[in-house]
């Protein structure tokens, strides 16, 4: 019999339903088990639903592949989003993001319970492992292990020191206050874990910090999405920086803004566009100096995108954010850290530029020559869009599926 692997996820990111593709082209996908997936063309038209709802629907649209059985638990999840949708969530002390933890629990208990039979290998996320890997391992079932972001060790240590730097900001950097159960959790998928998938060298080295053997460690970038995210004409002639993501310091956004600060371009604009997380007043000194536009329906980011001059991005913590693809797949420029992924993505001056995290300096400076370099800047948009032309999510599921059966393969 063909080996068979169970996919187990909390949401439908991009990554997972193209890891999901791979493992079902080589033969190897039995099942795919998630908290909602919103199957679009199997159901009656749901317009009636308010908009917020029909587009968080859209979010986790998930049509799985031929042959491949779906199942979903969608009760904490749902309660999940009526709580943050009502703004209980923040009222009752959850978060503005809710009880995901809780979630996370649920659905790795229920794969755990009810998802491991015949199987030769499960294939799950962090945070959401721990015990389906225990379960697996008592039944010596393999374990595949995604890491999306920085190990906790070092996204710790990162943002404890700039919790230490900028105490207001304290409550906006998670790893610096995880409590001790989560962050057992976490050591002990990584232990239980045969063999760990990380999409950039940055997460990679974060593993080998902690003492994980580099055989057990597979880097595999993310794909850009250059079928539906394309090159459009500028709509003015404006020098605009944009920023796409969640708008707070892990992201290194507060380093962004003092850079911006200083530069006092003409005729140039700072646009921020994703979720608030710093805190309410923390703003309050850069008003007027930026545009914000909150979260938006990610299929209306090509033409944020196709505004820009160049996307900056100066994380401190991240793995591979996805923006940065859908950046260079519309053919704008990056200005991004080594913690982001960027050394896996660009060549620095090439398709944009690469700095430290934490260095405003750099920052400005990048920035200036931008600014006074449009045709040269224009280029590097170019030659973005040709490098995005290469990483594809092809590629990532050729390179996913190889592995994957290399691994099966290898097995006494």
């Amino acid at each position: 019999m063909a080996p068979r692997i169970s996919l187990a996820i909390i949401h439908p990111n991009p990554f997972a339903r193209n890891t999901a593709i791979a493992l079902a082209a080589a033969g190897l996908l039995q099942e795919i088990v998630t908290t909602i997936a919103y199957n679009p063309t199997g159901r009656r038209s749901l317009k009636w639903l308010p908009q917020s709802l029909l587009r968080e629907l859209e979010r986790r649209t998930w049509v799985p592949p031929a042959g491949v059985s779906l199942q979903t638990y969608q009760g904490r999840e749902l309660i999940r989003l009526l709580l943050v949708r009502t703004g209980l969530s923040s009222r009752l002390g959850l978060g503005a993001a809710g009880p995901v933890d809780w979630v996370s629990l649920g659905l790795d208990q229920e794969v755990a319970h009810h998802h491991l039979t015949d199987l030769d290998a499960i294939y799950a996320y962090e945070d959401g492992a721990a015990t389906t890997f225990t379960a697996a391992k008592a039944q010596g079932i393999r374990c595949f292990y995604d890491l999306a972001i920085a190990f906790y060790p070092l996204s710790q240590k990162i943002q404890a020191a700039e919790a230490e730097h900028f105490p207001d900001l304290a409550v906006a950097l998670e790893a610096a206050q995880e409590p001790p159960w989560k962050i057992a959790r976490k050591h002990q998928e990584i232990q239980l874990a045969d063999h760990i998938f990380v999409p950039s060298t940055f997460v990679q080295q974060s593993l080998l910090e902690s003492g994980i053997a580099a055989e057990r460690v597979t880097i595999v970038p993310f794909g850009a999405p250059i079928e539906y995210f394309q090159p459009q004409p500028k709509p003015d002639d404006r020098f605009r920086v944009l920023f796409v993501g969640r708008v707070g310091p892990r992201k290194g956004v507060h380093y962004l803004l003092q850079s911006w600060k200083s530069l006092h371009l003409p005729d140039a604009e700072l646009l921020l566009v994703g979720l608030n997380e710093f805190p309410e007043p923390w703003l309050s000194p850069y008003e007027g100096l930026f545009r914000y536009v909150p979260s938006v329906p990610h299929a209306s980011l090509n033409q944020y995108y196709s505004s820009a001059s160049v996307l900056v991005l100066p994380s401190l913590v991240e793995g591979m954010p996805l923006v940065l693809l859908e950046a260079m797949a519309c053919g704008i420029p990056l200005i991004t850290t080594p913690h982001a992924g960027g050394t896996d993505l660009i060549t620095d001056g090439r398709e944009g530029f690469i700095i430290p995290i934490r260095d405003p300096a750099a920052l400005e400076e990048r920035l200036a020559w931008c600014y006074h370099h449009p045709v040269e800047l224009a280029e590097m948009g170019q030659a973005a869009r040709r490098r995005a032309e290469i990483l594809t999510w092809d590629l990532y599921r050729q390179r996913m599926g190889t592995r994957i059966q290399q691994l099966l393969g290898d097995r006494p």
